[in-house]
């Protein structure tokens, strides 16, 4: 088994898992790692945890590129800074083109030939203009990508009312459906104000309340029997 690492990814503001491959890292060390767009900069934080360790922590990981170097440590700060620039550019032309969106984040590929344009809308929208103004004004592939509302509190993070970080944002993978049904089977008054999160769906936790009950509710079924 290869051994994992447990790395803190910058860009993503999560930790991750990372095979160590043939990198010897140590706590604090940066590096480069694989992702969606192309590589992303990661420090180490973690070595020896269970956590790294576990058989179960192989999947779901990914692979270090490389050490970073101070070159690469710059380029992403600096590509940081374009995103930045980026999203100004590009809200000062959805409200000037008066496009009924709201643009979440930016996002440049390392080796700078394409970005996504993260947004939110209730229905279909008519960006052509606006992808050849943003094309024009940065000179590569403009993608938009249209997210839900979980998604876009996942990409922005934040803290939820229980003063953690949000757990879409911090460790969860993927979405599951959570109904109002698993509120009532919790006996939790029904009030919108107090079960739903900052993305204005029903939190996610009801859902891991109500799979916790299920298992409690089997165990002890199964000690009776």
């Amino acid at each position: 088994m290869s051994d994992i690492l447990c790395i803190y990814s910058e860009r993503l503001g999560k930790i991750l898992r990372a095979e160590k491959g043939k990198y010897d890292l140590l706590i604090g060390e940066r590096c480069i790692i694989e992702s969606d767009l192309g590589g992303d900069l990661g420090e180490v934080v973690n070595v020896s945890s269970q956590v790294c360790r576990s058989p179960k922590s192989q999947k779901g990981t990914t692979k270090i590129i490389r050490k970073a170097t101070p070159e690469d440590i710059n380029k992403f700060e600096w590509l940081e800074q374009k995103e930045k620039q980026s999203f100004k550019f590009c809200l000062s032309r959805i409200k000037e083109r008066k496009l009924p969106m709201k643009l979440v984040r930016v996002r440049y590929f390392f080796n700078e030939k394409k970005g996504i344009f993260y947004y939110t809308a209730d229905g279909r929208i008519d960006f052509r203009q606006l992808v050849k103004d943003l094309a024009k004004e940065f000179k590569m592939r403009i993608e938009m990508r249209q997210i839900g509302v979980r998604d876009e509190a996942k990409m922005i993070g934040g803290l939820g009312v229980c003063g953690r970080v949000l757990c879409c944002s911090s460790f969860m993978q993927t979405f599951e459906p959570v109904t109002i049904q698993k509120a009532k089977k919790q006996q939790i008054a029904i009030n919108p104000t107090k079960i739903s999160g900052l993305c204005g769906r029903l939190m996610c936790c009801l859902g891991f309340e109500d799979d916790t009950q299920g298992r409690m509710y089997a165990s002890e079924t199964k000690v009776e029997d």
